[in-house]
């Protein structure tokens, strides 16, 4: 399903498709929306994801195969080791010294090959991945690891064999450290116009907030010198233009992403 469609389903409105492609880009938005509260290094915490992403595609979402399957030229390790790997993955991920960056695309690169699940490996994979950069910064967070991968399907898919076939996965961490750098690189530059072209009560607004996260909308409207009303007016703008995020609702704190 093309990304005009899920911005349609994310905003609420209704969208041709089949069946199948609405419930898999809904259990994916549910997934995602829950990504904050995945820890990286914990099992029962990605089949939760799964469960969450496939309860309407699935049967046995959430559970590892239970059948033995292969992906095109590849063949999956047998169900019945499926356990047992997962297990030394996430015991990887948990005391590995690798700088997460690396660890991110080696355990999404691992996890393919076992392919631990009947269907949606490809999008727990990518979700996990994000999900193990937020954990080095959570600015990872607005990186678009799906449209990474869709913009360069082929060349990812050839990564994934050519790994296979070589014994290890140096292809796919170099393919995957440039995808991931190309999407900084366009996120900066997204960012960067945006703040060009704050306007001074905007900018002393995010200024307040790095100095002080805390900082409410009273305070704010002192330190600016607007009306409270003109400060929410332009915090929500800065919301919607994804430069900053109120975590933890009224008792929380701002998250500046510039």
């Amino acid at each position: 399903m093309g990304e005009e469609k899920i911005t349609a389903i994310l905003d609420g409105k209704r969208v041709s498709g089949t069946t199948q492609e609405l419930a898999e880009v809904e259990g994916a938005i549910k997934a995602y929306e829950q990504i904050e509260n995945y820890h990286y290094d914990k099992l029962d915490d990605l089949l939760q994801a799964h469960q969450i992403m496939t309860a309407n595609l699935l049967d046995d979402a959430g559970s590892f195969r239970s059948v033995n399957v292969s992906v095109g030229a590849h063949i999956a390790p047998p169900h019945t080791h499926v356990v047992t790997l997962m297990q030394q993955l996430f015991t990887w991920l948990e005391q590995s010294d690798e700088h997460l960056l690396i660890k991110s695309c080696v355990f999404h690169y691992e996890f393919e090959f076992i392919h631990p699940f009947r269907d949606g490996n490809g999008r727990i994979g990518r979700l996990w991945q994000s999900v193990i950069l937020m954990a080095h910064n959570p600015l990872f967070g607005i990186l678009p690891t799906e449209s990474i991968i869709r913009d360069h399907q082929e060349a990812y898919y050839q990564a994934l064999e050519g790994s296979t076939s070589a014994g290890e996965c140096t292809l796919f961490i170099e393919f995957m450290l440039a995808r991931i750098l190309e999407a900084i690189e366009k996120v900066g530059n997204t960012v960067g116009s945006k703040v060009g072209n704050l306007t001074e009560n905007q900018q002393t607004i995010i200024r307040s907030m790095k100095d002080n996260p805390k900082v409410s909308a009273a305070m704010l409207a002192e330190i600016v010198g607007i009306s409270k009303r003109k400060v929410e007016e332009n915090v929500a703008k800065l919301k919607k233009m994804g430069l900053i995020e109120r975590v933890g609702g009224t008792r929380g704190y701002w998250e500046v992403r510039v």
